[in-house]
């Protein structure tokens, strides 16, 4: 059994491997309500996997997920999402020709539980994005369209646990700096876990309690920020 407190999102010994590939390789991982996790590595560490066995994307081979009381060892994104369980991707994941207001409606029309359009409104103004809700998402400044897709995930019922994939990628110094005060301000706000995976190490130190540093599948190291930045280890295998 878990040594955590109830209100936290766990995985626990979690395998993933692929055809010649092991790509996490019994990873513990866990990240309170109220707490930002950053999880740092070396491309092809298993960040992206491991959010993608979090939120139902991957069934892992081995290993399992609990929260709440409740264990599992796979899940459906839908599921996840009805737990509590949001995320962003990597890659912009935008839909086609709708307007950012429509796109925050999205999630909140497939939860199904109260007044679709004013919480997406909601959404869109908790990322200072209530002056485009009728913008056509693709045509807004990249930076914008990166604030979007989070407030498509916190869109309608609040999220418990938020998990960002390198949401400050391809933003400049202004933008990354922006980005750390609403993702403050989003965990105040929500109370909600955060999970913040990024290679803008300046963000990654300014804005998390709490680091878990992956290399080749396997973690090598986590603690406070401060504690991170001085680890031998971490140094050689990435911030070096």
């Amino acid at each position: 059994m878990s040594t955590q407190a109830e209100s936290n999102l766990e995985a626990r010994d979690v395998t993933m491997a692929f055809a010649g590939l092991t790509a996490l390789d019994g990873v513990s991982f866990h990240v309170l309500e109220g707490e930002i996790v950053g999880l740092i590595g070396p491309n092809g560490s298993g960040k992206t996997t491991l959010l993608n066995v979090i939120s139902g994307a991957l069934r892992p081979t081995a290993g399992e997920m609990s929260m709440d009381g409740r264990t599992w060892r796979s899940i459906t994104p839908d599921r996840a999402a009805r737990l509590g369980i949001r995320r962003t991707f990597q890659n912009l994941r935008l839909f086609g020709d709708t307007t950012a207001l429509e796109t925050a409606e999205v999630p909140v029309a497939a939860l199904g539980r109260g007044n679709r359009r004013g919480q997406a409104f909601t959404a869109l103004e908790s990322l200072g994005l209530a002056d485009h809700w009728d913008r056509i998402a693709e045509t807004l400044p990249y930076g914008l369209q990166r604030r979007l897709e989070i407030a498509r995930a916190v869109a309608g019922v609040p999220p418990r646990y938020l998990l960002l994939d390198e949401p400050a990628a391809g933003l400049n110094s202004v933008e990354s700096a922006e980005l750390v005060k609403t993702i403050l301000r989003l965990r105040d706000q929500l109370r909600c876990g955060v999970v913040l995976i990024d290679h803008d190490l300046h963000l990654i130190m300014s804005a998390c309690d709490r680091i878990v540093v992956l290399n080749q599948g396997t973690k090598i190291a986590e603690g406070p920020p401060d504690e991170i930045r001085k680890d031998p280890e971490v140094i050689r295998a990435y911030l070096g």
